[in-house]
């Protein structure tokens, strides 16, 4: 097996992870302190709430590039025309026939979690002048179509100005050099951190914004996130610059540690609802997390390739099981913590259980629904084989044999 190849394994665990930690993340929402989510657990943790802050900080981040690295990968081997119907199958069918089914089942659990509570719905996040559109955790595959027109757009624009050798050439020294450099989570940040702290109504706590209920992405999505697919998409015209993550893992560890830590420190533990200030502790603060985010990207994807290079046949079914996971485990999540809700346990009884029904039948689901349907070629982009079983005659000729001798 080639370097590249066992290198692919690493970035492959490092998807599947983005998108399990998903699950740890929305599952930790109705314990956070101070929180306006539909369902209010009796007992709030604190650790949770870190939990959730230190998750948040680096697990989009860390997906948006390995999603550009992986798009232009498959781009290069299937061609501009292979590109969108692949990108349409397996990102745009998922969002189009599982959004209504979805939000669906999530309005009815957040109905039954208001009626149980007794309170009232819940106010609709408000976003002046954008569409407003409830996304749900399906804005993931929406921003991803946008990221893949924009890519294309910019591709054919290279073309039709034939010096698309010459640009990428010139595009390649610099990735090459920022890679390399040690002022590469500086520049990398720089946009986000500049974003966020410009725009009008930033909660800085929740750091970057998921534009769950907009058809439009506010600025710090859409700087964040973009900057993210567009560095993975060039770096991976040089795939070998990921082993400088692999040497470096150990010093953007301490550093994602370090800028989390001072975050914390200028913003609180706490969930805090109101738009940040726009004085100079909000920048640095903006600054402080957008670094981390990058550090923590850098880090993991980092740790995945100094241990996790080779073929793992379990890895390799948690990834292939991962994006149906994260698309199902909402209303499942969900509809847990209600049941749990009002139960004198404390958090750290409630959340494992949470946990560990809801990756039960998500795990179950994929087994017996996906993994040899069709339901697995669109996601995966392939059907994986079914195991044979061996023939009734073969077993019975064995078995005759075994109590033969």
């Amino acid at each position: 097996m080639s370097s590249n190849s066992e290198r692919l394994h690493a970035l492959d665990a490092v998807r599947g992870l983005a998108l399990i930690l998903g699950v740890l993340l929305h599952a930790s929402l109705s314990f956070l302190p101070s929180f306006g989510f539909p369902i209010t657990d009796s007992q709030r943790s604190v650790t949770l709430s870190l939990l959730f802050f230190v998750l948040h900080i680096f697990r989009m981040t860390t997906f948006f590039l390995i999603a550009g690295f992986f798009a232009r990968m498959s781009f290069q081997k299937k061609g501009t025309r292979g590109f969108v119907l692949d990108r349409l199958k397996r990102i745009g069918i998922p969002l189009v026939v599982g959004w209504p089914i979805l939000f669906g089942a999530m309005a009815g659990v957040t109905i039954w979690a208001v009626r149980a509570h007794g309170g009232p719905l819940p106010p609709r996040p408000s976003y002046p002048g954008f569409p407003a559109f409830p996304l749900t955790h399906l804005w993931f595959l929406y921003v991803l179509l946008l990221l893949y027109l924009g890519a294309l757009c910019i591709h054919s624009l290279a073309h039709f100005a034939h010096r698309i050798e010459r640009l990428g050439q010139g595009v390649d020294r610099l990735v090459r050099w920022l890679v390399r450099s040690r002022f590469v989570l500086i520049l990398l940040s720089a946009p986000t951190a500049a974003a966020l702290w410009f725009s009008p109504e930033w909660l800085m706590w929740f750091g970057i914004p998921t534009p769950a209920f907009s058809l439009v992405p506010d600025a710090g999505a859409a700087v964040a996130f973009s900057t993210a697919f567009g560095f993975g998409w060039l770096v991976h015209r040089q795939i070998a610059l990921i082993e400088v993550w692999a040497g470096r893992w150990p010093l953007n560890l301490a550093l994602a540690i370090g800028l989390t830590v001072i975050s914390l420190l200028i913003v609180g533990i706490d969930p805090v609802l109101t738009p940040a200030p726009h004085d100079w502790l909000t920048g640095l603060y903006a600054a402080c997390y957008a670094l981390a985010s990058w550090a923590w990207t850098f880090a993991v994807i980092g740790v995945a390739l100094r241990y996790l290079s080779h073929f793992s046949s379990a890895r390799r079914y948690v990834a292939d099981a991962s994006y149906w996971i994260y698309l199902i485990h909402p209303p499942i999540v969900m509809a847990l913590q209600v049941a749990v809700s009002q139960l004198d346990w404390p958090w750290f009884a409630k959340f494992p259980l949470i946990l560990v029904v809801t990756f039960s039948l998500v795990f179950l689901s994929y087994q017996l629904l996906v993994r040899y349907s069709f339901i697995g070629a669109i996601l995966n982009g392939r059907r994986q084989p079914r195991p044979k079983l061996p023939a009734i005659g073969e077993a019975i000729a064995s078995h005759g044999a075994v109590d033969g001798a």
